[in-house]
Formats: C-alpha cells, sequence, structure tokens
C-alpha cells in the first residue's frame, strides 16, 4: 500500500512536534524539578534517612506504683448494703476496727529522650510523678533503672537519670522552636500502647496553643499521630533537632496533639538539674480585657492586661503600679493577654529590672520593676515526696485549681488535691477541694506555712486542722498512722 505526504502535512505534524519536543527536553534541564521546587528540604520523599539518624536516643519508659487499698472498701463505702445489713460493729469484731490492707502495683508507659552524655533523660512529669520504680529500654533493647532528678508540674516537664554504660546511645539534639512555622514537616517518636519505638510524621498545625493544662501554656499543635504511651517523646524537625516534647492529645479528635516547645524546656533544664525552680513573679492579679472593660477603662483596644490587685510589699507594689493600670508592654514587648504576661514573667530571673509600659486614667506611663521571686517554687522542682502519715496531699491556690473546686482566687490557704484511701485524712470523710485554713491552731497561707506546721510525726500523734468546704468551716483532728 502507498501513503502519499504533502509537505505542509509534514511540516505541520513531523517537524513541528519534534522541534517543540526538543525544546521541552533542553529546557527541563536547565529547570529545577517541580517537586523540589514545592518541597525542598521541608518534605522528604521518605523519613527513613531521618528515622534512623535520631531512633537511638528516643527511650522507653516503664514505671511501677505501689498502691495501698482495702479489699474491704467496696463493702464499707458510706451506701453500701453490706454496711448498711451487717453496720459497722461487725467490721470492729471481726476485724478489731482496723480494716485490713493490702498492696497492688499499677504500671504504666512513656516516652523519653537522651539529652546529655551523662545518662540524663528528659520526659513528661505525668510520666513519672507518681512511679515507685523506673525503667527505660533503649533501642538496642538494653534496660536501665532510673531515678527523678527534677520536676516542673507547671510546665509537666521532668528530668530522670540513669547510670550510664559503653553501649548507652549518644544524646539527641535540640533545636530552636521558635524558628519553627505553621506548616512546617515534623515528626514524632515514641512508646505508643508499648508497642515501642513508632515514628510518625506530619506538619505543625498550630502555635502557641492554650488548652488548660497549666498556667504556662504555650504548645506546639501537630497532626503527626499522637497516642497514649507517646507523651514524653521528641519531636523533630527535618534536621534531626528535637523541637518538642510530645505531651497531649484530644481524645475526641483526629489529628490534634500538642507538644511543649523544646525552648521551655531548655530554659528549666539547669534548674531541674539542680532540683528546683525559681521563676520570676510580679505579685499582681490579672485578668484579660473584654470590650465591656475596654469601653469602661476608656481603652481602644483589648490588648493588654487589667491589673486587678497588687500584692503588699510585691516587686509591682514597690514599683508603683496600682489597681486598675493597664500593662500592655514589658521591655517593650507586647502584653496581648494574662497568659502571655504571666509567661513573660515568669521566665524572667529573678532580681531583675524590666521595665513595664502601662496605661493609667488614659495616660500612658512607664515604671521599673523589679522582679521578685515566685513563691514556693523551689519546691516544685524536687522528687515526689513520701506518703503523708495523715494521708493527705495539698497543693497552693491556682487559678485552675480555684476555678476547678469553686475558691475565689484570693482565698488563702491550701486546697487538698488527693486523700489516700484508709489513712487519718480518709477517716475523717476530708476531700479533694476542701481548703485547710489552719494547722494546729497556725494560720495557713500558703505551702510553705502547711510544710513548716507539719512535721513528721509519731504514731498517735494528732493534727489539728480548720477546713473550710463551700461555705462552712470546721474543725478535724486527725491521728497519724506509721510513716514509712
Amino acid at each position: 500500500m502507498t501513503f502519499l505526504f504533502r509537505k505542509s502535512f509534514v511540516r505541520t505534524h513531523l517537524v513541528l512536534p519534534l522541534a517543540l519536543a526538543i525544546f521541552l527536553l533542553v529546557f527541563s534541564a536547565h529547570v529545577p524539578c517541580l517537586s523540589s521546587v514545592a518541597f525542598g528540604t521541608q518534605g522528604p520523599p521518605s523519613f527513613a534517612d531521618l528515622a534512623e539518624q535520631v531512633n537511638h536516643a528516643v527511650v522507653n519508659i516503664s514505671t511501677t506504683q505501689v498502691v495501698k487499698e482495702n479489699p474491704m472498701q467496696p463493702f464499707m463505702s458510706p451506701n453500701s448494703p453490706f454496711r448498711e445489713f451487717f453496720g459497722d460493729e461487725f467490721f470492729k469484731r471481726f476485724f478489731g476496727g482496723e480494716m485490713p490492707q493490702g498492696e497492688m502495683k499499677t504500671h504504666a508507659l512513656g516516652s523519653g529522650f537522651i539529652i546529655d552524655a551523662q545518662g540524663t533523660i528528659l520526659t513528661n512529669n505525668h510520666v513519672v510523678e507518681k512511679a515507685d520504680e523506673i525503667k527505660i529500654k533503649t533501642e538496642n533493647g538494653k534496660n536501665y533503672d532510673a531515678k527523678v532528678i527534677g520536676r516542673d508540674p507547671k510546665t509537666d516537664l521532668a528530668l530522670i537519670k540513669v547510670k550510664v554504660d559503653k553501649d548507652f546511645p549518644k544524646p539527641a539534639q535540640l533545636g530552636d522552636s521558635n524558628s519553627l512555622r505553621v506548616g512546617d514537616w515534623v515528626m514524632a517518636v515514641g512508646n505508643p500502647f508499648g508497642l515501642g519505638n513508632t515514628v510518625t510524621a506530619g506538619i505543625v498545625s498550630a502555635k502557641g496553643r492554650i488548652i488548660g493544662a497549666g498556667p504556662y501554656d504555650d504548645f506546639i499543635q501537630t497532626d503527626a499521630a499522637i497516642n497514649p504511651g507517646n507523651s514524653g517523646g521528641p519531636l523533630f524537625n527535618m534536621n534531626g533537632e528535637v523541637v518538642g516534647i510530645n505531651t497531649a492529645i484530644v481524645a475526641q479528635g483526629q489529628g490534634i496533639g500538642f507538644a511543649i516547645p523544646v525552648n521551655v524546656a531548655k530554659d528549666l533544664i539547669p534548674q531541674l538539674k539542680a532540683g528546683k525552680i525559681i521563676r520570676g513573679w510580679m505579685g499582681v492579679m490579672i485578668q484579660d480585657i473584654t470590650p465591656e472593660l475596654a469601653e469602661s477603662f476608656g481603652i481602644k483596644e483589648t490588648k493588654g492586661v487589667i491589673v486587678g490587685d497588687v500584692v503588699p510589699d510585691g516587686a509591682a507594689d514597690k514599683a508603683g503600679i496600682k489597681r486598675g493600670d493597664v500593662i500592655t508592654r514589658i521591655d517593650g514587648k507586647p502584653v496581648d493577654n494574662a497568659h502571655t504576661l504571666s509567661r513573660m514573667v515568669a521566665a524572667t530571673p529573678p532580681n531583675t529590672k524590666v521595665a513595664i509600659q502601662l496605661t493609667r486614667d488614659g495616660n500612658e506611663k512607664e515604671v521599673q520593676v523589679v522582679i521578685g521571686t515566685m513563691p514556693e517554687e523551689s519546691q516544685e522542682a524536687e522528687p515526689a515526696p513520701k506518703k503523708s502519715a495523715w494521708g493527705l496531699s495539698v497543693q497552693n491556690i491556682t487559678p485552675d485549681l480555684a476555678q476547678r473546686f469553686g475558691w475565689e482566687e484570693n482565698e488563702r490557704g491550701v486546697v487538698i488535691s488527693g486523700v489516700e484511701p484508709g489513712s487519718a485524712a480518709a477517716e475523717a470523710q476530708l476531700r479533694p477541694g476542701d481548703l485547710i485554713k489552719e494547722v494546729n491552731r497556725q494560720k495557713i497561707q500558703s505551702l510553705k506555712d502547711y510544710n513548716q506546721a507539719i512535721k513528721k510525726p509519731q504514731k498517735g500523734e494528732r493534727l489539728l486542722l480548720l477546713v473550710k468546704r463551700g461555705q462552712n468551716t470546721f474543725y478535724v483532728a486527725l491521728k497519724a498512722t506509721a510513716q514509712e
């Protein structure tokens, strides 16, 4: 069969497409690949190299807590039908007035990462705070006993330490969380559900998140999968540097996890190693500015914070700050809300002089404040104390605790945060949320006062407490049990 081609057909259908193909081939050789332009080093086609680079520094943490329990407790509860039927006399006759006690071991899992060659490991406070025994397992399969050297419940950070040997892995590299941008790729490594080192990846979804976890919330939000057991594990950037400590998840959410910025941890590590945290303090009660308050105070913007009260002889009082002042800047840095001011002041070393810009009666003013030391901070980083002979755990009144238990923030005393089952406090029917106002007729203003009033009691010694519950105030006398 013979095919006839016209010159115009050849020129149009063969020559021009061939020329176009040659042009595109030459052009593409001088233009970067589209995928490399879109992602660069921020989105590698695989995270395998990065995972191999950093996995050695991540450890699995397992903890054991010994819990004392009363096997008869279910039968002895106030509403138990067994108690109503048999009566208290029955149990006193058969058990001599003392209920049998048993011990139960509970176990928990978490993650952490090595930060130095001396065996120091950074993790979350909630992973280790109640542990009687802590063990870590490294990527090479070796197990080590660990002990707590410093804790900070307010930021949920803790340091534990092990005795190193020649096989102990190298530490992780700490990065700069301030340089993170929303949309950056990140990789989480941890021990979800006890499965062992697990790698997940995602992006930075948001920064500066406040989730109500503590007074200094400043979380990185990520959609990298974080599950129970990931707590305390590292969040890496694409350079293999730790930029966050994975901490929390939203149980009902999908792809919503939170990490503490590593810069927060870097500021606290020296103090955690020393066993105590010292934060700056101004001595003011503050609140955010609502549109209604802004109108009442003659303020054009809702940025800044209003001083609701000033602690007598505190740093702010000495500098001349007054109730009703609106603080707008610290050393030129804007103060957007009360949370921002709290974080900025807490991060300032005590005895540092700072310039506070404020508005008073519509006039701008600047005062010099010498930052003080936050009361009771020295006790926050200490390892978990031994159980009290009275069976009580108490805390200072924080805004979170005040809101949870319905107390005014200007209340004084210490809040009962825990009552050990079967203890003297439990028998006296004390409960979490009760406010202790006096100990042995001494007024209690803070945890420091409480600790000074509480000494190691002898068995049989009594403790007289003045307790406030709701609008009622009453005395309770506790009889000490033998201390371990």
